[in-house]
């Protein structure tokens, strides 16, 4: 019997143990896509306990909780606390199965040194050790991503937010020290359900870019002036939450009309905010295009589900789950209108449904032009599935139908400093599948290509994908 997540934790082999510990392991990381709060990379700000780093703002941990029958009350009732780590830890023993539990182990020991399991029993002497940490200076938000050799993070942020904090740190940072840049996400622009929302929005996008919004035009005037701000500060890519895509054309003059229905407060039939919805995402993708960034299309999340306990905590609070409509079609016709006007730009794929992969393999693959190695990709594991099997899924269907090789890797998603080990173990789903291909006689055992390979995947690629300023081997 193996001891409980060894050295050699998910490497089943000689092989993938050679790859992992050999190659990947040391590779730095570069987390393009996160929703980590740029104020406290700024400020490298402290946590007051375990509980508050660990457990305040995961709406992964807090789905597994109600699961478990863990009231709302010690879940989000309160400033997170002993009473919430008490219930996290009893939770813990029941979630084998579940990623979670092997990341909450994973940052146990990759963080604290701790290789207890955690339940209800270990409880009182994890939350002393962890506590008696994590009020050092090298338990800052900005100290723990240097901890986890991270080179560069993409934090998510709306076109009209002042990036105050990303400018403070781009100005102090000192060498060594993590790189972190924007990512451009304009949903709100396109959020037009609630009209008086959509109008308070707009008029603090017009403020954010100095432009008066009266119009189709101005809006994406408004847009490009704050893209363009994002690109000054290293900004490489726009990110779009769509529970479908949309691929409705339409002319400028209706799309004139259109949006002087909105600022009249007249709601959109569904024709008529898809094909805005269709627009302004064709325009972002030419501004791409043209300042040399990627485009993250993250498909299939329907959200805030639950509308008592949307009403009671907001969004991004657990509510939320896969969609099943069809996309091939409209997503299809979507990037045939960039390519058309040779502004198609890099563009990375992501579904929450995993029965899309192969439907994302196949379009992608109509879109390659040679331009840049690896230009459309089919993004990782995302969300629900950056489990094991959603993992390997992923990278068997993208080795099937493209080239894994040229794959940009792991990212994220998160919300907490203290989820980077979610990387290694990407990396060693990784190397337990090129491993297990080189045992059985399937690839030949030439560690110096495909240790290569997992280094790219794990690091290089992203590096030169993005090509984000300031980030080096």
């Amino acid at each position: 019997m193996k001891p409980f997540m060894n050295p050699d934790f998910l490497l089943p082999d000689d092989c993938a143990r050679r790859l992992f510990h050999d190659y990947a392991a040391s590779m730095p990381i570069l987390d393009y896509h996160c929703h980590l709060p740029p104020a406290d990379i700024a400020s490298n700000a402290g946590f007051k306990n375990i509980a508050h780093a660990w457990l305040g703002g995961d709406h992964y941990k807090w789905r597994a909780m109600r699961a478990n029958g863990v009231p709302e009350a010690d879940i989000t009732g309160h400033e997170p606390d002993y009473a919430t780590f008490l219930a996290w830890a009893r939770t813990v023993p029941r979630l084998v199965g579940n990623p979670l539990y092997h990341w909450t182990h994973l940052e146990l020991q990759r963080y604290f040194g701790i290789h207890d399991a955690l339940s209800e029993k270990t409880a009182p002497a994890i939350w002393e050790a962890c506590n008696a940490q994590i009020t050092q200076p090298e338990f800052g938000a900005r100290s723990l991503l240097m901890r986890m050799n991270v080179r560069a993070v993409g934090t998510t942020d709306d076109p009209a937010d002042s990036l105050v904090h990303h400018i403070a740190y781009a100005a102090a940072r000192q060498a060594g020290e993590p790189v972190m840049v924007p990512s451009f996400r304009p949903d709100r622009a396109l959020a037009t359900d609630d009209l008086t929302v959509w109008k308070t929005y707009i008029e603090r996008l017009g403020a954010a870019a100095n432009v008066s919004i009266g119009s189709y035009a101005a809006l994406i005037t408004a847009l490009d002036t704050r893209h363009a701000v994002f690109h000054s500060l290293g900004c490489r890519a726009s990110d779009h939450g769509l529970a479908a895509p949309f691929a409705t054309f339409a002319s400028p003059q209706v799309l004139d009309a259109i949006f002087a229905k909105l600022l009249g407060g007249t709601a959109l039939s569904t024709a008529e905010a898809d094909a805005y919805k269709t627009a302004v995402l064709l325009d972002v993708g030419r501004m791409n295009a043209q300042r040399g960034w990627a485009m993250q299309l993250h498909l299939a999340a329907v959200r805030n589900l639950n509308s008592a306990m949307f009403a009671k905590l907001g969004p991004d609070t657990g509510y939320d789950a896969a969609n099943d409509e069809q996309i091939a079609a409209k997503l299809a016709a979507f990037m045939n209108a960039l390519q058309s006007e040779n502004l198609l730009p890099k563009t990375i794929l992501y579904s929450l449904n995993p029965n899309d992969l192969e439907v994302l393999g196949t379009v992608m693959g109509c879109f390659q032009d040679g331009s840049s190695p690896g230009k459309i990709q089919m993004g990782s594991a995302w969300w629900f599935n950056d489990h094991i099997e959603g993992m390997r899924q992923q990278m068997v269907s993208l080795g099937n139908l493209g080239l894994l090789s040229r794959f940009v890797g792991m990212l994220t998603d998160s919300r907490s400093f203290l989820s980077f080990p979610r990387h290694e173990y990407f990396r060693r789903v990784l190397c337990a599948l090129v491993g297990g291909w080189m045992e059985n006689g399937e690839i030949p055992p030439d560690f110096d290509t495909f240790g290569a390979m997992v280094q790219d995947i794990s690091y290089r690629n992203a590096k030169n994908y993005f090509a984000i300023p300031g980030v080096t081997d």
